[in-house]
């Protein structure tokens, strides 16, 4: 608490606002845009590369946060305060951080991909900024912020052969995606099954609960996705800047539309159950792998190549 309570004591309104704005370069809605630049308009290999090591980080940031069950820094020290700005956001347990786990797994895998440039540059600056923000706001301490950095790490240098391999021998590619079924499936089970002690803190878990079974449908969208890509769709993403906008624009409102608009419908076919998140984020990664790319011949004939 000593560096939370050293970078308390340097806050200032533009360093706020600084801080407010850079942390959100580690929210879900960026992650899923730039995991879809990649996927349908880049490079796809490079789009499964960031949405493995983005999904299987979340799965293992999520099990490790109601395993070790750490409250945030201003429960356990009622003394500290936070840029209030940021309370919304800091919901779940507080180890290990979220917002660093995904910008620095997918910063850090474009990082890797373009090797030395400037948005080389700009992406590691990210994974510098996006954690000490994390911890200027008050909402993550050194240890939660620490461990997400070597966790992404571990998982940037890890998944990038296995999944450049797989578009090779599928084998591969299918073992990796069973790995994360499987990995998504424990994290269901230990989060439903369980015995929590009794002083769990009732929002928390339930927040992990949901993002159990979201991570589920997603790792099974992506599943999905690759069978049906591999086997009948074969979308290309190479184009004119041109049909690149009509493609991603388009196709990214459609996805926010079905996240959002299947959530309301879903909940009360299942009755509130968080199995309605394991359904919509399937349909949502399988519309983006699967039925969107059925599209992109149509928007090349149109648009030209």
């Amino acid at each position: 608490m000593e560096i939370l309570y050293f970078l308390e004591g340097l806050r200032m309104p533009v360093f706020d606002v600084f801080f407010s704005l850079i942390t959100h370069f580690g929210e879900e809605t960026l992650f899923i845009i730039i995991g879809l630049l990649f996927f349908w308009c880049i490079d796809k290999k490079e789009g499964y590369y960031l949405l493995c090591v983005g999904l299987l980080g979340t799965v293992v940031n999520q099990f490790l946060k109601l395993l070790f069950r750490i409250p945030r820094p201003w429960v356990r020290n009622p003394e500290f305060t936070i840029v209030e700005s940021a309370r919304a956001e800091a919901t779940g347990y507080s180890f290990p951080s979220g917002h660093t786990q995904t910008s620095v797994g997918v910063y850090g895998g474009i990082a890797r991909w373009t090797g030395k440039s400037l948005l080389s540059t700009l992406c590691l600056a990210l994974c510098v900024l996006v954690p000490l923000s994390r911890m200027y706001l008050g909402v993550h301490t050194p240890a939660d912020v620490g461990v997400s950095i070597v966790l992404a790490l571990v998982l940037i240098f890890a998944v990038h052969p296995i999944v450049y391999k797989g578009f090779e021998t599928p084998k591969t590619m299918r073992a990796l995606l069973g790995c994360m079924t499987l990995l998504a499936l424990g994290n269901l089970a230990f989060v439903s099954l369980y015995s929590f002690p009794a002083d769990v803190d009732a929002d928390n878990l339930a927040h992990g609960i949901k993002n159990a079974y979201t991570m589920l449908g997603c790792v099974l969208g992506l599943l999905a996705s690759y069978e049906a890509d591999r086997r009948y769709i074969r979308f290309v993403t190479k184009g004119s800047l041109r049909l690149q906008a009509a493609k991603l624009i388009p196709g990214m409102l459609l996805l926010l539309a079905i996240k959002s608009g299947l959530k309301a419908p879903l909940y009360a076919l299942t009755g509130g159950h968080y199995v309605a998140d394991a359904i919509r984020y399937f349909v949502v990664v399988a519309f983006a792998g699967c039925l969107w790319p059925l599209t992109f011949p149509w928007f090349s004939r149109k648009f030209g190549k």
